[in-house]
């Protein structure tokens, strides 16, 4: 019943979401048709989420925080179309073992590596929650870069504003573990990697690199 539901407000929210913000994707040969798989996308509205949905003609499940929906009923219905609430304070395995049962199913997944929506609408560090998911499912990361919902609805924003929207995937990435290479060195170079590419497709730049002070391409496997 949920599949159903999801299916119809899809078709709602893309109407919708084309008729009033010109939305459009780009790059979405890209997207596998069938097999887990990981989406990781910058964050700098809640529109992010019904419109990356919009944009993959796949039913998917997102990671998102614990605390974005607070009330009861709504709570429920979000997790029954495919909310998986995170605790964003630390490693939440919970959260994680639902996202790696999705994928291990087949499903994709979604991820705002970031964290949390932009303040200012520049990309921030990403956080080690991708690298471990990554690690466990061995599953492939399609970047994703979101393009004008900071403009049209900004953190503190009561009222949306009018502007196009896009979303635009890149070429799935595939990471292999150095023999010997730490888990946490890991998880650094696939967050580097993965914000370095989601920033390549929005022509922004990317703050990961010098922060980890480290070159993450050779994690690409050929």
């Amino acid at each position: 019943m949920s599949g159903v539901v999801y299916g119809l407000l899809w078709i709602l929210f893309n109407g919708l979401a084309r008729l009033v913000f010109r939305f459009r994707t780009e790059g979405a040969q890209h997207f596998p048709k069938t097999g887990g798989v990981i989406v990781a996308a910058n964050h700098a509205s809640y529109l992010d989420i019904p419109l990356l949905g919009c944009a993959i003609p796949r039913r998917v499940f997102y990671l998102g925080r614990d605390s974005l929906f607070p009330y009861r009923y709504l709570n429920w219905a979000i997790r029954k179309l495919g909310w998986i609430p995170l605790k964003t304070h630390r490693l939440d395995r919970k959260a994680f073992g639902r996202a790696l049962s999705h994928l291990k199913a087949g499903e994709p997944v979604v991820i705002f590596p970031e964290g949390r929506r932009t303040e200012d609408g520049s990309l921030h560090i990403g956080k080690l929650g991708l690298g471990y998911l990554v690690a466990e499912s061995q599953c492939q990361v399609i970047p994703v870069y979101i393009s004008g919902t900071f403009t049209v609805l900004p953190t503190r924003a009561r009222w949306p504003r009018l502007f196009p929207i896009r979303v635009i995937f890149g070429k799935p990435l595939k990471f292999c573990k150095d023999e010997g290479e730490s888990v946490k060195k890991f998880y650094e170079d696939v967050s580097v990697s993965v914000m370095d590419n989601i920033a390549q497709l929005g022509g922004v730049p990317s703050p990961t690199r010098q922060a980890y002070k480290t070159d993450s391409r050779s994690k690409l496997c050929e």
